[in-house]
């Protein structure tokens, strides 16, 4: 019998409904992840690269890593599963009765993780300020203000869940602008007015929590099931939930926690280098969160619906389909941001107190971290094929091993890079005062963590094709082929204008906009063109 065709396979039936979705959620994130880049552009403005800003960086690392643990992590991969399941099985009051229970747990769990924070702030605080007796006191009064984000963003993440389970992206995927609103006016407005004004991005992050929250909470009444949290400890959807979500704590955001891990070892470097760390953070949220992210957070429903129909031919098309499109934007994306950091940095963030040195220092992070970036984002697609299917097992063994190969990877370029650039007249006064005085030494912490995201999914590739669930679809190699010569041309054309340009860091401010719109606007031309004359079609984004 003949093949009858695409639209015969069930896998068929959620194209448009998938493909909607990574534009409705793709188009959202890039408003945030911008507004985020303007958020960031305003803190460098007004309080430039100092220990004050370090203290900002971290004690909103804190909570930030929370947010992504839970809305981006370890809370929606478990959730979701869950929650599809009992939609699509079970009775409307079942489903209501599922989600008070788990936002009722949850809540009264994270109140007492929040007031434990609260309480432990000075001692969180000397854990990544141990030297500096300035930036612990604000590092503690930051962490007290920050701290309670964490209740708030959870809750938005079990809203944001509900809603990503009905095909409803657009808004959960908005919610972040008010995050980047809120700390922008707390820099550009609230900073100028406060006795220490850090203590504005405090207050800013604090306000931010609470209003996410609420933007989702009307959306979630329209589908009848926004209903008045109760404890739920011994329901069996509650209990399965939590059973999924603790070992994802450690499956989903190894990077996150590779990330944290890296603040606190640069807390004995040089002073600013958990700044430059959290600036060059920002210029792989883009591509990450409105690519990698947004299609893992696509596909997880698709994927959960596939397995819970015993539908493998469409677990595997939707799968692969996810895959394609990540390599296709995060290979060329990780190549321009290695090329382009220091244009990149200078261009954004080299203004008021931000000198041509914290450029050059961030540029080094970037090109570190941008290495990484294709495994960060096949990780967040490759994970929900494991969560679909509620394992959450075989994603902890993977992530406990990147996070170990992360550390020792830290401390074995760290000791290179200490031979090879601490002057012999520090190394004299001691390892610590080498450390702490020598610039450049947080590179060491950008390719590990890149390299550690490479060994995550190694590992998940390896057991996710062991376990026979997914069967590669044909044309890969050609697919290959295409990106790699397209790849080759971005390169060449970048590098070629790099080298007619000018220097990024002492040019005048309209010249680094002009160049850099311009070898951005070149590479991407090269790489689509070369993908269109190899043969590429947009169809192709359909195809799954």
């Amino acid at each position: 019998m003949s093949d009858p065709g695409p639209a015969a396979h069930p896998a068929a039936r959620h194209r448009p409904g998938m493909l909607r979705g990574l534009l409705s959620f793709s188009s959202m994130t890039m408003v945030s992840r911008v507004l985020g880049l303007v958020r960031d552009q305003s803190i460098s403005y007004v309080f430039g690269a100092s220990a004050a800003t370090d203290a900002f960086m971290v004690a909103f690392r804190i909570p930030n890593f929370m947010r992504r643990l839970f809305a981006e992590g370890s809370f929606s991969t478990a959730f979701v599963p869950v929650f599809t399941e009992v939609k699509e099985t079970r009775p409307h009051a079942e489903l209501r009765e599922l989600v008070a229970r788990v936002g009722g747990t949850l809540a009264a769990v994270l109140m007492v993780v929040t007031a434990l924070g609260l309480l432990f702030a000075p001692q969180i605080a000397a854990v990544f300020s141990p030297h500096d007796a300035y930036k612990l006191d604000l590092l503690t009064s930051l962490i007290r203000l920050t701290f309670p984000f964490l209740l708030f963003v959870s809750l938005t993440a079990l809203a944001a869940g509900v809603l990503n389970s009905f095909h409803r992206f657009g808004l959960p995927a908005l919610a972040p602008v008010i995050l980047n609103l809120c700390m922008i006016t707390g820099a550009l407005w609230l900073a100028p007015r406060l006795q220490v004004p850090i203590m504005a991005m405090g207050w800013a992050v604090l306000a931010a929590g609470a209003l996410q929250l609420l933007f989702l909470l009307p959306a979630v009444g329209k589908l009848d099931l926004l209903a008045l949290p109760r404890w739920g400890w011994q329901h069996p959807g509650v209990r399965r939930v939590m059973r999924l979500m603790v070992p994802t704590l450690f499956g989903s955001s190894v990077a996150q926690i590779n990330l944290l891990l890296d603040t606190w070892i640069a807390a004995y470097l040089l002073t600013r280098s958990q700044t430059w760390l959290s600036l060059a953070d920002r210029f792989l949220e883009l591509p990450l969160g409105v690519f990698g992210i947004a299609l893992g957070t696509v596909i997880l429903p698709a994927l959960s619906q596939h397995h819970v129909k015993a539908d493998r031919e469409g677990f595997s098309r939707a799968l692969d389909w996810g895959l394609r499109n990540t390599l296709l934007i995060s290979v060329p994306a990780a190549l321009g941001l290695m090329l382009l950091s220091q244009p990149l940095v200078a261009t954004l963030f080299q203004h008021g107190h931000f000198t041509a040195f914290d450029t050059r220092m961030t540029a080094l992070s970037v090109f570190g971290l941008s290495f990484g970036l294709p495994a960060f984002a096949l990780v967040k697609v490759v994970l929900p094929a494991f969560y679909a299917r509620q394992d959450t097992k075989t994603p902890v063994r993977a992530g406990v091993s990147a996070l170990v190969a992360n550390m020792v990877l830290n401390i074995a370029i760290l000791a290179v890079l200490y031979t090879l650039w601490v002057p012999e007249a520090l190394k004299a006064q001691g390892v610590w005062q080498g450390l702490a005085n020598t610039p450049g030494l947080h590179l060491a912490l950008g390719i590990a963590s890149a390299l550690a995201s490479y060994l995550n999914l190694g590992l998940l590739w390896r057991w996710l094709r062991r376990d026979g669930v997914y069967q590669a679809q044909p044309g890969w190699t050609r697919f290959i082929v295409r990106l790699l010569l397209a790849c080759a041309a971005l390169a060449g054309v970048v590098g070629l204008g790099l080298y007619v340009g000018p220097d990024f860091t002492a040019a005048r401010v309209p010249e680094r906009f002009v160049w850099l719109f311009g070898l951005v606007g070149a590479g991407g031309a090269a790489y689509a063109l070369v993908l269109v004359a190899m043969g590429w079609r947009l169809r192709e984004l359909r195809e799954h």
